[in-house]
């Protein structure tokens, strides 16, 4: 499939957060597309789908608060004293309605659906006027492209703004406002949770009927939307809807049908030392990775490493914000070689600031790509929306929620997580009685800030407990949090709620 290089396009503006009465469902004054402007032709449907991949590099999605606010609000990290109080909020479990964050991530999503609402709402009239048979086809899979994004964006909506999928209440739950046009005026109210999931499998269906089949069109570490994308994508929903049938179905795929493969972290690779696995973090790349987000030194975007880090500030000391959990660190066997490639101490060269005396492991799993750390910028790593690990993740918790479990077939596909990431070892065996518990850490182990944390302890309705560790901050160090928790649910965004027209309803989480 022919495709433009990435690097030379031009990406589309980056958002502007429009705070006041205004909604970010509405179209941006100055910024509204004429109806029979904009998209009138082959290349420009290609260059409008370069913007939309460029709004995924938003510092409010997966380069920043999309992927760690989910982690930091979590049991994952404890906020060290002395910290700069980035995310502070989140942390204490004290977000508001108001929050700049979360209308970020709030608005960023919006934006991006309303891109691919443009995109779907001019392309049949594109196809009209085009004859070349190549660029007929190409324009199809730029549509599955289009619809899988916004399947992504609202499945995240779904993730942070609302209560976890429950198949005999979702008809009675609110669910998100739902935009599938750029022209037509549609309610500003929230459907039900149902709708809302049935709007995204929607659109994965007609994302996997366009998307190429072609395993040279679903090799790893793309930059585009794959059929593999798509599929993953499914997977991961249906078991958010616990579809456990299929979600093994999808995952299954992947698996199973595809080329990708777990990176080994036990064999080096390059000449000084690194393996697979650690090539995935050093350099973003690695046959499990299904997609990513493609990133250059010249983008603006969030650099997911920062808060954990922050060496940037005077280059010579590093100045967490937060870190690990001493539940995380444990969690970890001795074999377990994932440990080296997300932590590290001072024997490891990691020499802290501050003056408190901290020495505890910090997290450098996000310290930075290193060819842009040839260039000076530090804690940028291109973020990767679905890894194979997460899809044995996904079957192996789908076996233990059948109507009859299959604790075998859970076991193995732990087992083989867990084996690739150990030296020697790593057979985990699920029972009825350990099944939650082995996912949860395995999770964690896997997982570990790439944002899915507290959407897994809201659906399994699994609260925590912090409890106080050397050289944290005493504010939110001994927080406990039951599962039942309304503030596991961001609340709406206060403007979406005051904007002229507006009946959308709030979450408890506002009130």
């Amino acid at each position: 499939m022919k495709r433009i290089e990435h690097h030379i396009k031009i990406c589309f503006a980056a958002f502007a957060l429009l705070m006041g009465a205004v909604s970010c469902l509405d179209k941006f004054p100055g910024q509204s597309i004429p109806e029979n402007g904009g998209m009138q032709n082959y290349n420009d449907a290609e260059q409008h789908v370069v913007g939309i991949y460029s709004s995924l590099k938003s510092a409010a999605l997966y380069t920043g608060y999309l992927t760690l606010l989910p982690d930091i609000q979590s049991d994952l990290v404890y906020a060290v004293e002395g910290n700069s109080n980035i995310y502070g909020n989140h942390y204490l479990w004290t977000v508001r309605s108001t929050n700049s964050e979360i209308e970020a991530v709030y608005g960023s999503l919006y934006t991006t659906i309303g891109d691919c609402n443009f995109y779907l709402d001019r392309i049949d009239a594109v196809k009209a006027k085009e004859t070349d048979d190549e660029k007929l086809d190409e324009l199809d899979i730029y549509t599955g492209e289009v619809y899988a994004i916004r399947a992504l964006c609202y499945s995240e909506l779904l993730k942070c703004f609302c209560k976890a999928y429950d198949p005999a209440t979702a008809e009675n739950e609110l669910g998100v406002v739902l935009r599938t046009k750029y022209f037509e005026k549609e309610p500003v109210r929230r459907a039900s949770l149902y709708d809302s999931y049935t709007l995204v499998l929607e659109d994965l269906a007609k994302a996997e009927a366009l998307l190429s089949d072609e395993e040279k069109n679903n090799e790893a570490n793309s930059i585009y939307f794959t059929l593999a994308a798509a599929q993953a994508l499914h997977a991961r929903v249906a078991l958010y809807m616990q579809d456990w049938e299929t979600a093994i179905e999808y995952s299954s795929k992947l698996i199973d049908e595809h080329n990708f493969t777990l990176a080994n972290a036990k064999t080096a690779i390059t000449s000084d030392g690194l393996t697979q696995f650690d090539y995935m973090w050093f350099y973003d790349q690695s046959p499990e990775v299904i997609f990513r987000i493609d990133l250059l030194v010249t983008d603006k975007t969030g650099d997911l490493g920062a808060a954990f880090l922050n060496f940037t500030r005077d280059y010579r000391y590093f100045y967490p914000d937060f870190a690990p959990a001493q539940w995380v660190l444990s969690a970890y066997g001795q074999n377990d070689l994932r440990y080296a490639s997300y932590f590290a101490d001072k024997s490891n060269g990691i020499v802290i600031g501050y003056g408190n005396g901290m020495n505890s492991p910090v997290l450098v799993k996000y310290y930075g790509n290193r060819t842009f750390v040839k260039s000076n910028i530090f804690h940028r790593c291109m973020p990767k929306p679905f890894r194979l690990a997460e899809q044995y993740l996904i079957r192996a918790e789908a076996y233990c929620n059948l109507p009859t479990p299959n604790y075998s077939a859970a076991s193995k596909d732990l087992t083989t997580l867990s084996q690739s990431r150990h030296q020697t070892g790593g057979t985990l065996n699920v029972t009825q009685a350990n099944w939650k518990e082995q996912i949860s850490n395995e999770r964690v182990r896997e997982l570990y800030m790439e944002g899915f944390r507290l959407h897994d302890l809201k659906r399994w309705k699994m609260g925590f407990e912090r409890k106080k560790q050397s050289y944290a901050m005493e504010e939110g160090s001994t927080l406990k949090i039951e599962g039942d928790d309304p503030r596991m649910v961001w609340p709406i965004p206060q403007h979406e709620l005051d904007a002229p027209g507006s009946e959308i309803l709030p979450n408890e989480s506002n009130k």
